[in-house]
């Protein structure tokens, strides 16, 4: 577990650019699109075709830094970065960002905090 005695809120920016070029590359952005015209606006579909794409890309991704490649590291990581998230507002738009790819946006009445 060396890779978390070095790390810090850099080391979490670079891993989150990291998943997001990873997200990008034409075949990732392929397979992402396909998943996403197949779930429609569906918040299920989109959890059960687009969430495990990116979960996977990310795992892929956070391996290369010492994580293990595994579900248990990605819930790792999360963690993390959601320390961070709270004191860096980089880090927490990155991973707003990575959200935004299988979360379909949420219209929410801010006066009442009721869906729409």
């Amino acid at each position: 577990m060396s890779y978390l005695s070095n790390f810090n809120a850099e080391t979490g920016k670079t891993i989150l650019v990291d998943i997001l070029k990873t997200v990008n590359q034409p075949e990732n952005s392929k397979k992402l699109a396909e998943a996403k015209a197949n779930s429609g606006k569906e918040m299920i579909k989109m959890m059960q075709n687009v969430f495990p794409l990116v979960m996977q890309i990310q795992i892929e991704v956070i391996k290369d830094y010492g994580f293990p490649g595994s579900r248990e590291g990605l819930v790792q990581f999360e963690q993390i970065i959601r320390e961070f998230e709270r004191e860096d507002v980089d880090i927490a738009r990155l991973r707003a960002q990575i959200r935004s790819i299988y979360l379909p946006p949420i219209n929410i009445n801010s006066t009442n905090d009721v869906l729409i």
